[in-house]
């Protein structure tokens, strides 16, 4: 038995390996350009991703890189607990919670009446203003599958995906350079990127890029916005129940693995226990883990994929995410 899972253990190491390691490279090599260039590595990362993407499309490297894409990144953002303390997250006060549920509601409210005026079913208007509003390419997975079967779900969520991603990537370089020109506090900044951008992966690039005390509070807020999609996934699989579909298949986890293992690292780093060596050794891990991931992300961003999908659903989700910056700004001009 022990000999079975070493062997399968090998294989699959074998098969993520190459993946892994050019994102470590394209890693280094941006922390090698942002030590001697003072530009933010998280850019840097994104940049030199972006510019290798062939390798993500049919290679060796492929399975690694959608791997370290996917689950380093997780594992980086969950580490990110680390740096938080519950007290970080009360001295943030009342507003950020109300300001993510505000912007939840109204923003999916938006989207859904949006879609019905583009000629689009309702429920491909939640699926879009789902992924905007809570956490992009997650949420429209997790939505997708409480969904009613259609013919055009699949091509629905894949659009979706693709166009979150792409979105949010362009939000990871120019949200940044809005909260410089409207002067928005460290602080403030937190809340403004991570309240309207969509992944969290691009949430953590764009705060940490800017400042650590924007960062972490981009990643606070962004996670609250990921809590948001249980009570989003059970109006959805309502709604599937209330059409009478068929709701058979595995369901994604309602609240990802990522952000219990935030919160619970928080929770343990808010006793004041931890060592300081400790605490250092797990966020330079941390940020190691997401510089790679951000390679690997940016290896896997292809642009040109949603040419395909007409012009249409394009305009919708630019609006979705005009009008999220819009209402998050408006929402923070009014209780900030």
């Amino acid at each position: 038995m022990s000999s079975l899972v070493l062997k399968n253990f090998s294989q699959r190491t074998r098969e993520l390996a190459p993946g892994f390691v050019v994102s470590s490279v394209v890693a280094a090599a941006a922390c090698f350009l942002s030590e001697h260039y003072g530009a933010p590595v998280m850019l840097f990362a994104l940049l030199l991703g972006m510019s290798v993407n062939f390798l993500a499309a049919e290679s060796k490297c492929k399975v690694g890189i959608e791997f370290t894409a996917r689950s380093v990144l997780r594992m980086g953002i969950a580490l990110l607990g680390m740096r938080i303390t519950l007290g970080q997250i009360t001295a943030l006060g009342w507003q950020p919670v109300a300001l993510v549920v505000t912007l939840v509601i109204v923003t999916i409210a938006v989207s859904v009446i949006a879609a019905k005026i583009l000629g689009f079913q309702k429920l491909f208007g939640m699926l879009t203003g789902g992924s905007t509003a809570i956490c992009g390419a997650s949420a429209a997975l997790a939505l997708s599958a409480a969904f009613p079967n259609h013919p055009q779900k699949e091509k629905a969520t894949l659009f979706t995906v693709i166009g979150v991603s792409a979105l949010s990537t362009f939000a990871m370089i120019v949200y940044p350079m809005i909260a410089k020109w409207l002067g928005l506090s460290p602080q403030a900044a937190g809340v403004f990127l991570g309240a309207t951008i969509h992944d969290v992966a691009q949430v953590v690039g764009a705060g940490y890029s800017m400042s650590t005390q924007t960062g972490d509070t981009a990643t606070v807020v962004k996670l609250m916005r990921v809590a948001m999609l249980l009570p989003v996934i059970v109006c959805a699989a309502m709604i599937t129940r209330m059409q009478g579909a068929d709701s058979t298949g595995e369901r994604p986890p309602l609240l990802p693995w990522f952000a219990v293992g935030f919160l619970i690292l928080a929770c343990i780093n808010s006793t004041g226990w931890v060592p300081t060596m400790v605490q250092n050794g797990i966020n330079d891990l941390s940020r190691w883990f997401l510089v790679i991931a951000i390679s690997a992300l940016g290896m896997k961003t292809q642009l040109k994929e949603l040419a395909s999908v007409g012009i249409k659903p394009i305009l919708l989700m630019i609006g979705e995410s005009i009008f999220l910056v819009a209402l998050v700004l408006g929402l923070m001009r009014l209780w900030f």
